[in-house]
């Protein structure tokens, strides 16, 4: 059984997954608006890749037959002032993410949880690679925010589709999307 503390922050942790979700969906339905469908299935990408994360931790806390707790969140932030807008965010939620994981991991370090320590070590790994792609991201936004489409075509050249499953990621709870 997990350390009481790394659950209930766990728990916490399931909702910053699904807020970041959230915020993505309206980040791409932004973009879907601007006609900016590269942007739009990238962050729609980013949104599924967030509820995977979630239900991961959903199907860890169930598998050692711990409590959990399916959170409402707050909404997204919708409204954009420009094509840079949504992805600083991102990179910010990004960044406020990769200090929470560290964190759990501290938790669970602190408390001798060496399985749940064990556990989020694919998650800092995942949140370095967050963070360098929208970061990536946003340096291309900033320098194209007069040519949107450039963005476009820079994201068909750079983030061509999917590389495929991690196969060192944890199981997610129903099946990751």
């Amino acid at each position: 059984m997990p350390a009481t503390r790394f659950v209930e922050r766990l728990n916490e942790q399931i909702a910053n997954e699904f807020a970041a979700s959230q915020q993505y969906v309206a980040n791409a339905v932004y973009y879907d608006g601007e006609t900016l469908p590269r942007l739009a299935a990238f962050f729609y990408a980013q949104a599924v890749e967030e509820r995977n994360h979630a239900m991961m931790m959903v199907q860890y806390l169930l598998d050692l037959d711990a409590d959990v707790a399916i959170p409402g969140v707050a909404g997204p932030e919708t409204a954009f002032s420009d094509v840079v807008a949504p992805v600083a965010l991102a990179l910010e939620q990004e960044k406020r993410v990769s200090d929470q994981i560290a964190a759990l991991v501290g938790v669970a370090r602190e408390d001798g949880d060496f399985q749940s320590e064990q556990f989020m070590q694919w998650f800092l790994k995942e949140q370095v690679e967050e963070v360098a792609s929208m970061s990536d991201l946003l340096t291309i936004a900033e320098r194209l925010v007069d040519r949107p489409m450039d963005i476009e075509d820079w994201l068909a050249r750079e983030q061509p589709g999917d590389a495929g499953d991690d196969p060192t990621a944890p199981a997610a709870a129903g099946g990751a999307l």
